[in-house]
Protein backbone atom coordinates (compact mmCIF):
# COMPACT_ATOMS: atom_id res chain seq x y z
CA UNK A 1 0.00 0.00 0.00
CA UNK A 2 1.29 3.49 -0.16
CA UNK A 3 2.48 4.82 2.82
CA UNK A 4 0.33 7.79 4.06
CA UNK A 5 2.68 9.86 5.76
CA UNK A 6 0.78 12.75 8.34
CA UNK A 7 -2.55 10.97 7.34
CA UNK A 8 -2.36 7.53 8.84
CA UNK A 9 0.74 5.48 10.28
CA UNK A 10 -1.20 2.28 10.75
CA UNK A 11 -3.97 0.53 8.58
CA UNK A 12 -6.75 2.10 6.90
CA UNK A 13 -9.05 1.52 10.22
CA UNK A 14 -8.63 3.69 13.30
CA UNK A 15 -9.05 2.55 16.77
CA UNK A 16 -13.23 1.67 17.02
CA UNK A 17 -14.54 4.08 19.67
CA UNK A 18 -15.82 0.59 21.55
CA UNK A 19 -11.78 0.07 22.15
CA UNK A 20 -10.93 2.42 23.76
CA UNK A 21 -10.67 2.40 28.17
CA UNK A 22 -9.32 5.01 30.00
CA UNK A 23 -8.63 4.81 33.43
CA UNK A 24 -11.54 4.01 36.62
CA UNK A 25 -13.96 3.97 34.23
CA UNK A 26 -13.70 7.95 32.96
CA UNK A 27 -15.49 8.44 29.72
CA UNK A 28 -12.92 10.58 28.20
CA UNK A 29 -9.38 11.68 28.13
CA UNK A 30 -8.54 15.46 28.06
CA UNK A 31 -5.17 16.35 26.90
CA UNK A 32 -4.11 20.22 27.55
CA UNK A 33 -0.45 21.36 26.43
CA UNK A 34 0.71 24.53 27.68
CA UNK A 35 3.22 26.24 24.93
CA UNK A 36 6.22 27.52 26.32
CA UNK A 37 7.66 28.78 23.05
CA UNK A 38 8.08 32.24 21.43
CA UNK A 39 9.33 31.83 18.92
CA UNK A 40 7.69 33.85 15.95
CA UNK A 41 9.85 31.85 13.28
CA UNK A 42 10.99 28.35 12.29
CA UNK A 43 14.25 30.02 13.19
CA UNK A 44 13.85 29.53 17.46
CA UNK A 45 13.88 31.83 19.85
CA UNK A 46 15.51 35.25 19.32
CA UNK A 47 16.38 38.22 21.65
CA UNK A 48 13.94 39.50 20.49
CA UNK A 49 10.66 37.26 21.03
CA UNK A 50 12.26 37.09 24.96
CA UNK A 51 11.86 41.19 25.05
CA UNK A 52 8.60 41.16 23.73
CA UNK A 53 5.84 42.20 26.37
CA UNK A 54 3.68 40.35 25.77
CA UNK A 55 6.17 36.99 26.47
CA UNK A 56 6.61 38.30 29.82
CA UNK A 57 3.28 39.42 30.94
CA UNK A 58 2.74 35.47 29.83
CA UNK A 59 5.47 34.24 32.26
CA UNK A 60 4.39 36.67 35.16
CA UNK A 61 0.33 37.40 35.50
CA UNK A 62 -0.94 34.82 32.67
CA UNK A 63 0.93 31.76 34.12
CA UNK A 64 0.00 32.60 37.53
CA UNK A 65 -3.71 32.58 35.98
CA UNK A 66 -2.99 29.39 34.27
CA UNK A 67 -1.83 27.65 37.01
CA UNK A 68 -4.27 28.71 39.79
CA UNK A 69 -7.04 27.96 37.27
CA UNK A 70 -5.14 24.44 36.68
CA UNK A 71 -5.26 24.01 40.74
CA UNK A 72 -9.34 24.75 41.40
CA UNK A 73 -10.28 22.02 38.67
CA UNK A 74 -7.63 19.75 39.36
CA UNK A 75 -6.00 19.61 35.83
CA UNK A 76 -2.90 18.49 35.10
CA UNK A 77 -1.32 20.02 31.87
CA UNK A 78 1.96 19.31 29.89
CA UNK A 79 4.07 21.96 29.69
CA UNK A 80 5.54 22.12 25.96
CA UNK A 81 9.12 23.82 26.96
CA UNK A 82 12.38 24.35 24.93
CA UNK A 83 15.49 24.06 26.60
CA UNK A 84 16.36 27.50 26.49
CA UNK A 85 13.09 28.45 28.18
CA UNK A 86 13.35 26.10 31.17
CA UNK A 87 17.12 27.33 31.72
CA UNK A 88 16.71 31.02 31.55
CA UNK A 89 13.65 30.34 34.13
CA UNK A 90 14.22 27.54 36.50
CA UNK A 91 12.19 28.98 39.66
CA UNK A 92 8.95 29.09 37.21
CA UNK A 93 10.02 25.51 36.38
CA UNK A 94 10.00 24.29 39.97
CA UNK A 95 6.37 26.06 40.31
CA UNK A 96 5.00 24.19 37.73
CA UNK A 97 6.53 20.96 38.67
CA UNK A 98 5.53 21.45 42.23
CA UNK A 99 1.47 21.61 41.12
CA UNK A 100 1.91 18.41 39.46
CA UNK A 101 2.62 19.05 35.98
CA UNK A 102 4.69 17.82 33.18
CA UNK A 103 7.96 19.49 31.48
CA UNK A 104 8.08 18.15 27.79
CA UNK A 105 11.03 19.18 25.46
CA UNK A 106 10.02 21.48 22.77
CA UNK A 107 13.70 21.34 21.12
CA UNK A 108 16.78 23.22 22.16
CA UNK A 109 15.38 26.99 20.91
CA UNK A 110 11.95 25.98 19.57
CA UNK A 111 13.72 25.43 16.16
CA UNK A 112 12.48 23.66 12.99
CA UNK A 113 14.73 20.87 12.13
CA UNK A 114 14.17 21.38 8.27
CA UNK A 115 16.42 24.57 8.49
CA UNK A 116 19.25 23.13 10.15
CA UNK A 117 22.21 21.50 8.48
CA UNK A 118 22.38 17.92 8.25
CA UNK A 119 23.46 15.60 11.66
CA UNK A 120 22.75 18.58 13.95
CA UNK A 121 18.82 17.73 15.30
CA UNK A 122 20.23 15.26 17.01
CA UNK A 123 22.76 17.24 18.43
CA UNK A 124 20.34 19.79 19.06
CA UNK A 125 18.07 17.03 20.52
CA UNK A 126 21.11 15.65 22.73
CA UNK A 127 21.27 19.06 24.14
CA UNK A 128 17.82 20.00 25.01
CA UNK A 129 17.88 16.57 26.89
CA UNK A 130 20.76 17.13 28.90
CA UNK A 131 19.43 20.67 29.97
CA UNK A 132 15.86 19.77 31.07
CA UNK A 133 17.25 17.03 32.93
CA UNK A 134 19.37 19.28 34.81
CA UNK A 135 16.93 21.75 35.41
CA UNK A 136 13.80 19.40 36.58
CA UNK A 137 15.73 16.57 37.83
CA UNK A 138 14.12 14.17 35.21
CA UNK A 139 14.83 12.79 31.72
CA UNK A 140 12.02 14.79 29.42
CA UNK A 141 9.18 11.88 28.64
CA UNK A 142 7.56 13.48 25.31
CA UNK A 143 8.41 15.80 22.63
CA UNK A 144 6.69 18.42 20.82
CA UNK A 145 7.51 20.14 17.44
CA UNK A 146 4.29 22.52 17.40
CA UNK A 147 3.40 24.72 14.89
CA UNK A 148 4.39 28.38 14.82
CA UNK A 149 2.58 31.62 13.17
CA UNK A 150 4.82 31.22 10.46
CA UNK A 151 3.82 27.95 9.19
CA UNK A 152 1.46 28.35 7.01
CA UNK A 153 0.55 24.35 6.66
CA UNK A 154 0.23 24.63 10.79
CA UNK A 155 1.66 20.68 10.83
CA UNK A 156 4.79 21.67 13.36
CA UNK A 157 7.98 20.68 12.56
CA UNK A 158 8.83 16.74 13.06
CA UNK A 159 9.48 14.08 10.63
CA UNK A 160 9.81 10.36 10.57
CA UNK A 161 13.83 10.92 11.08
CA UNK A 162 12.68 13.31 14.24
CA UNK A 163 10.50 10.37 15.38
CA UNK A 164 13.36 7.99 14.49
CA UNK A 165 15.80 10.00 17.01
CA UNK A 166 13.56 10.43 19.38
CA UNK A 167 12.85 6.42 19.91
CA UNK A 168 16.63 6.09 19.86
CA UNK A 169 16.75 8.24 23.26
CA UNK A 170 13.78 6.76 24.90
CA UNK A 171 11.16 9.34 24.62
CA UNK A 172 7.89 7.36 25.22
CA UNK A 173 5.72 9.71 23.33
CA UNK A 174 5.84 12.60 20.35
CA UNK A 175 3.04 15.51 21.38
CA UNK A 176 1.54 16.78 18.27
CA UNK A 177 0.40 14.00 15.89
CA UNK A 178 -1.98 14.82 13.17
CA UNK A 179 -2.86 11.57 11.89
CA UNK A 180 -5.89 10.55 14.37
CA UNK A 181 -8.47 11.43 17.31
CA UNK A 182 -7.00 8.99 19.35
CA UNK A 183 -3.33 8.51 20.22
CA UNK A 184 -1.82 6.01 17.56
CA UNK A 185 1.67 4.53 16.58
CA UNK A 186 3.80 6.65 14.19
CA UNK A 187 5.79 4.53 12.07
CA UNK A 188 9.69 5.58 11.10
CA UNK A 189 10.80 2.75 9.63
CA UNK A 190 7.87 0.91 8.26
CA UNK A 191 10.27 -2.35 7.03
CA UNK A 192 11.83 -2.53 10.95
CA UNK A 193 7.89 -2.06 12.33
CA UNK A 194 9.64 0.56 14.73
CA UNK A 195 6.97 3.39 15.69
CA UNK A 196 6.76 5.77 18.63
CA UNK A 197 3.23 6.97 20.50
CA UNK A 198 2.19 10.31 19.34
CA UNK A 199 -0.54 11.94 20.68
CA UNK A 200 -3.36 13.99 18.51
CA UNK A 201 -3.36 17.93 17.79
CA UNK A 202 -5.07 19.52 15.54
CA UNK A 203 -4.28 23.56 14.70
CA UNK A 204 -8.24 24.64 15.27
CA UNK A 205 -7.80 23.94 19.16
CA UNK A 206 -4.44 25.88 19.61
CA UNK A 207 -4.72 29.48 20.57
CA UNK A 208 -2.10 30.51 18.15
CA UNK A 209 -3.73 30.20 15.00
CA UNK A 210 -7.08 32.59 16.33
CA UNK A 211 -5.21 35.11 18.75
CA UNK A 212 -2.54 36.33 16.30
CA UNK A 213 -4.18 36.13 13.14
CA UNK A 214 -3.37 37.73 11.03
CA UNK A 215 -0.87 38.94 13.39
CA UNK A 216 -1.03 40.23 16.82
CA UNK A 217 -2.62 43.61 17.50
CA UNK A 218 -4.82 43.97 14.79
CA UNK A 219 -7.52 43.51 16.19
CA UNK A 220 -8.64 40.60 14.53
CA UNK A 221 -8.03 37.68 16.44
CA UNK A 222 -11.47 35.66 16.83
CA UNK A 223 -11.25 34.52 20.35
CA UNK A 224 -15.04 33.72 20.04
CA UNK A 225 -14.36 31.27 16.92
CA UNK A 226 -11.63 29.76 19.26
CA UNK A 227 -14.08 29.44 22.33
CA UNK A 228 -17.03 27.59 19.87
CA UNK A 229 -14.30 24.95 18.83
CA UNK A 230 -13.29 23.96 22.20
CA UNK A 231 -16.87 23.26 23.10
CA UNK A 232 -18.08 21.30 19.89
CA UNK A 233 -15.05 19.27 19.85
CA UNK A 234 -14.98 18.73 23.34
CA UNK A 235 -18.86 17.26 23.64
CA UNK A 236 -17.86 15.12 19.90
CA UNK A 237 -15.36 13.54 22.02
CA UNK A 238 -16.95 13.23 25.19
CA UNK A 239 -20.00 11.88 23.28
CA UNK A 240 -17.44 9.09 21.96
CA UNK A 241 -15.45 8.51 24.73
CA UNK A 242 -11.91 9.64 23.17
CA UNK A 243 -9.47 12.19 23.45
CA UNK A 244 -9.41 15.97 23.67
CA UNK A 245 -6.86 18.24 23.18
CA UNK A 246 -6.17 22.09 23.63
CA UNK A 247 -3.00 23.74 22.99
CA UNK A 248 -2.78 27.63 24.85
CA UNK A 249 -0.29 29.81 25.64
CA UNK A 250 0.26 31.71 28.73
CA UNK A 251 1.17 35.28 26.52
CA UNK A 252 -1.82 34.98 24.58
CA UNK A 253 -4.60 33.01 26.24
CA UNK A 254 -3.52 34.42 29.76
CA UNK A 255 -5.00 37.94 28.57
CA UNK A 256 -8.69 39.33 29.95
CA UNK A 257 -11.52 37.64 28.07
CA UNK A 258 -9.47 35.58 26.36
CA UNK A 259 -8.11 34.20 29.50
CA UNK A 260 -12.61 34.33 30.57
CA UNK A 261 -12.31 31.90 26.88
CA UNK A 262 -10.23 29.14 28.59
CA UNK A 263 -11.41 29.27 32.09
CA UNK A 264 -15.15 29.17 30.71
CA UNK A 265 -14.70 25.91 28.35
CA UNK A 266 -12.28 24.19 31.28
CA UNK A 267 -15.10 24.71 33.76
CA UNK A 268 -17.89 23.52 31.53
CA UNK A 269 -15.78 20.33 30.60
CA UNK A 270 -14.57 19.55 34.39
CA UNK A 271 -18.36 19.79 35.10
CA UNK A 272 -18.52 16.72 33.35
CA UNK A 273 -18.26 13.02 35.07
CA UNK A 274 -15.51 11.00 33.37
CA UNK A 275 -12.91 13.50 32.33
CA UNK A 276 -9.70 12.05 32.91
CA UNK A 277 -7.27 15.25 32.90
CA UNK A 278 -4.12 13.77 32.71
CA UNK A 279 -0.56 14.79 31.51
CA UNK A 280 0.79 13.90 27.90
CA UNK A 281 3.02 11.14 29.91
CA UNK A 282 0.38 9.77 32.14
CA UNK A 283 -2.06 8.98 28.55
CA UNK A 284 0.80 7.62 26.99
CA UNK A 285 1.63 5.07 29.26
CA UNK A 286 -2.06 4.22 30.26
CA UNK A 287 -2.31 3.92 26.08
CA UNK A 288 0.83 2.24 25.93
CA UNK A 289 -0.49 -0.62 28.47
CA UNK A 290 -4.09 -0.67 27.35
CA UNK A 291 -2.95 -0.70 23.37
CA UNK A 292 1.24 -1.62 23.36
CA UNK A 293 2.40 -1.27 19.79
CA UNK A 294 2.62 -5.07 19.23
CA UNK A 295 -1.10 -5.20 19.00
CA UNK A 296 -2.50 -1.51 18.85
CA UNK A 297 0.54 -1.13 15.24
CA UNK A 298 -1.36 -2.85 12.34
CA UNK A 299 1.66 -2.46 9.38
CA UNK A 300 -0.36 -4.78 6.63
CA UNK A 301 -3.37 -3.58 5.01
CA UNK A 302 -6.76 -4.35 5.69
CA UNK A 303 -8.73 -2.87 3.04
CA UNK A 304 -6.27 -1.48 0.76
CA UNK A 305 -5.44 -3.92 -2.18
CA UNK A 306 -2.50 -3.26 -4.96
CA UNK A 307 -2.94 -4.29 -8.62
CA UNK A 308 -0.50 -4.20 -11.57
CA UNK A 309 -1.20 -1.29 -12.65
CA UNK A 310 -1.77 0.54 -9.65
CA UNK A 311 0.28 4.02 -9.33
CA UNK A 312 1.16 2.59 -6.09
Amino acid sequence: MPWKDFYTTSDEIGIRDSEIVWPAGQQMALGLTVNLNPAGTGKGITAKDLACPTWHYGLNEGLERFLSLFRELGIRATFATPAVIAESYPDLIDGILADGHEIAAQGLYGEDPALLASGVEAEHMDRAAEVLTRVTGAAPKGWFALSRPDDRAATGCATDETIALLKTRGYTYFGNGLADDAPYYWVSDEQKGEALLALPYYYHFDDTFFLMFPREGTGLERPQALLNNWRAEFRAQYRRGRYFNLCVSPARSGWGHRFDNLATVLREAMAHPGVWAATGAEIAAHWQAKHPVETGLKLAPSIWQDYEDSLS
